[in-house]
């Protein structure tokens, strides 16, 4: 079955990062570290993670080991090679939507985790995300990264689960209405 996933955290006005990509905003309440927010059971659901040049860059640079367990396909038509210590872990794509996707499911990866603002919002605007789980993390940036652009036509998702953690972080879980 093909399915095409986000989970993701945005702050209170939509931004999943600041205008120059920081990310320590996502600390504010360090505490949601150390407890589930669902982020392993998501990721055990899927075949292979997609994402963009910015994020893989961001992410790449990350200290400690690779964070993913799954294979990582990288989508760059500017990007020409992936790092040496990543080589076996992380594969680049290039080329649209259409040949990317059948570049990945060519390989038998059909579940995949969309990541990365601009690859999110291209497939919102060809209508080929089925769920997201969006955390928001209490916090206004004013300015940023936005997860949501513009779209040729209205998406209707469901709400199908909303959690609380800490009291002051919430979780949703949208399914696609078709």
């Amino acid at each position: 079955m093909i399915k095409n996933s986000v989970f993701i955290a945005t702050s209170l006005d939509g931004f999943i990062a600041g205008k120059n990509n920081e990310l320590e905003w996502l600390s504010t309440f360090p505490e949601i570290n150390q407890i589930d927010t669902g982020f392993e059971q998501f990721t055990s659901q899927v075949d292979a993670i997609l994402m963009g040049r910015n994020t893989f860059e961001v992410v790449a640079n990350f200290e400690g080991e690779w964070f993913y367990k799954k294979p990582v396909f990288v989508w760059s038509n500017s990007l020409k090679e992936i790092p040496d210590r990543l080589k076996s872990k992380v594969f680049l794509v290039q080329g649209n939507i259409s040949e990317i996707l059948s570049k990945i499911h060519g390989k038998g990866f059909y579940r995949l985790y969309i990541d990365g603002g601009k690859t999110i919002q291209t497939f919102l605007k060809k209508d080929l995300i089925d769920e997201m789980v969006i955390t928001t993390i209490p916090v206004l940036l004013g300015s940023g990264i936005r997860l949501f652009g513009d779209l040729p036509k209205e998406l209707v998702f469901e709400c199908i689960n909303s959690t609380r953690f800490l009291g002051k972080v919430v979780q949703n879980h949208y399914v696609r209405s078709r």
